[in-house]
C-alpha cells in the first residue's frame, strides 16, 4: 500500500489550525477574559489610545488590596481549620431544614471576611460530602449556598470585589461602609432566611457517618488572622501596597505554595476590566447615553446598577457605573441587590453550579433567584431612601 505524503500547503496550515482549536478551548474556559481582551482589541481597533496610557486607567490600589486578601484566604483555606469547622458544626443538625439554616449562615458569615468566592469553595464541597453520607436536595441547597454568599458578603469591604473597589475609590473607613450597608445585608438575610423556611422541609438526617478527621495548620492559622488583620488595617489606611509585599514576601519564603496557588487569573480579569471599562465609559456615545439616565439622584443610579449587573455581572457594573455616579452607597447598594437575578449578576452564581457538578441547575436556580432579585430590588430602593 503506497502512503502519499501530505502537501506542503496542509503541513504549514496544521500548526495553525492546531492554535486555532487551543484558543477556542481556552476561550471556552475562561470566557470573562477571552470577551476583555477582545474587547480591548476591538476598542483599539475603532478607537486607538496610546498603550502607555492603559495602566493609568487601573485602579491599582483596588488591585493590590484584592491580592493580599486573596494570598491571606488562601491562607486560612490551606490550614483546614475551616473544613474542620464546618464539619464540627453539622453534627449538631437533625433535619434538612436545620442543615439549609446551617450552610446559608456559614456561607453568609465566611463570605463578609473571606469573599464569597472563598465561601463557596468550603461549603459547596461541605454540602457535596454530606450529600455522600445521606441524601440531600443538593441543587437546592448549593442554589441558597450561592444566594446566602451574595448577601452576606454584601456587610463588609472584603466580602466581594465589587465592595473593595467602592470602598477603596469612596475613601470612607472600614467602620463606615459596614454601618452604612449593615440595613441592606440584614435584611437580604431576613429575606433568605423566610425562604429557606418554605423551600426546605423538616425531613430528619443522620449524619452520624462524618466521622473523618481534619486536621488544622494551627501555626498557619495563626499567621494568617495576624497578619488578616493587620493587612485590613493597612487597606483602611489606603498603604495596601506596604501589605501586599509583606503577605506576599512572607508567604513566598515561607510557604511558597499559598502564593503560587491564589487565582492569579482573577487578578488579570480586573486589571482589563478596568482598562476595557474606562475605555467604553469615555466614548461619546456611551458617555451621551448613561448621561441621558442622569444618574445624579441615588435611586437612578440604584437602579441602574442593579439592572445592569443583570446583564454584564456586578463587578464590571460598578467599575463602569463609578465613571458617572459618585454616590457610592447608591452604586454599592444596587451592585449588591444586582447579585441576584439572572446567574451572571454576580460571578459567585456560576462559580457555585460549577462546583456542584450538577447538570439542570439552571432553570431552579432561576426560579429562586429572580423572585429574590424583585423583591430585594424593592427593599433595597425603600432602605437606600429611608436610612
Amino acid at each position: 500500500m503506497k502512503i502519499h505524503p501530505m502537501p506542503a500547503a496542509e503541513r504549514a496550515l496544521k500548526p495553525r489550525q492546531n492554535l486555532l482549536r487551543a484558543v477556542i478551548r481556552y476561550g471556552a474556559k475562561e470566557p470573562v477574559l477571552t470577551v476583555l481582551v477582545a474587547a480591548l482589541i476591538a476598542l483599539q481597533i475603532l478607537h486607538p489610545r496610546p498603550l502607555a496610557s492603559l495602566p493609568a486607567l487601573v485602579d491599582w490600589e483596588t488591585v493590590m488590596t484584592l491580592a493580599g486578601l486573596l494570598v491571606l484566604t488562601k491562607a486560612v483555606e490551606y490550614s483546614g481549620f475551616l473544613m474542620w469547622l464546618a464539619h464540627r458544626v453539622v453534627h449538631r443538625i437533625r433535619s434538612q431544614r436545620g442543615l439549609a439554616y446551617l450552610l446559608v449562615a456559614l456561607a453568609a458569615a465566611l463570605s463578609t471576611l473571606l469573599t464569597n468566592d472563598v465561601a463557596l469553595f468550603v461549603v459547596v464541597p461541605l454540602a457535596l460530602s454530606l450529600n455522600e453520607l445521606t441524601p440531600l436536595p443538593l441543587k437546592r441547597l448549593v442554589i441558597f449556598i450561592a444566594i446566602a454568599v451574595n448577601a452576606g458578603s454584601v456587610l463588609t469591604p472584603l466580602g466581594n470585589p465589587q465592595n473593595l473597589f467602592l470602598w477603596q475609590t469612596s475613601g470612607v473607613s472600614f467602620a463606615g461602609f459596614v454601618l452604612t450597608l449593615a440595613p441592606l445585608c440584614v435584611a437580604l438575610m431576613v429575606m433568605l432566611y423566610a425562604l429557606t423556611a418554605v423551600a426546605f422541609k423538616r425531613v430528619e438526617l443522620d449524619l452520624s457517618k462524618d466521622t473523618e478527621p481534619h486536621p488544622v495548620d494551627r501555626s498557619l492559622l495563626g499567621v494568617a488572622v495576624l497578619l488578616f488583620a493587620a493587612f485590613v488595617l493597612l487597606a483602611d489606611a489606603h498603604r495596601p501596597g506596604i501589605g501586599l509585599i509583606g503577605v506576599g514576601v512572607g508567604f513566598l519564603f515561607w510557604r511558597p505554595r499559598i502564593v503560587l496557588k491564589i487565582d492569579w487569573l482573577l487578578l488579570l480579569i480586573f486589571v482589563f476590566m478596568f482598562i476595557v471599562l474606562r475605555s467604553v465609559a469615555a466614548l461619546p456615545s456611551v458617555h451621551a447615553a448613561v448621561g441621558q439616565m442622569h444618574l445624579t439622584t441615588p435611586l437612578r443610579a440604584y437602579a441602574a446598577s442593579a439592572v445592569l449587573s443583570q446583564f454584564i455581572s456586578n463587578v464590571p457594573a460598578a467599575i463602569m457605573l463609578a465613571e458617572f455616579s459618585k454616590d457610592w452607597r447608591a452604586l454599592a447598594f444596587g451592585v449588591s441587590v444586582g447579585g441576584f437575578g439572572f446567574a451572571i449578576g454576580s460571578l459567585a452564581n456560576l462559580i457555585a453550579m460549577r462546583l456542584s457538578g450538577q447538570r439542570g441547575m439552571w432553570l431552579q436556580f432561576h426560579l429562586f433567584s429572580v423572585p429574590f432579585w424583585v423583591v430585594s430590588g424593592v427593599a433595597g430602593g425603600w432602605l437606600l431612601l429611608h436610612f
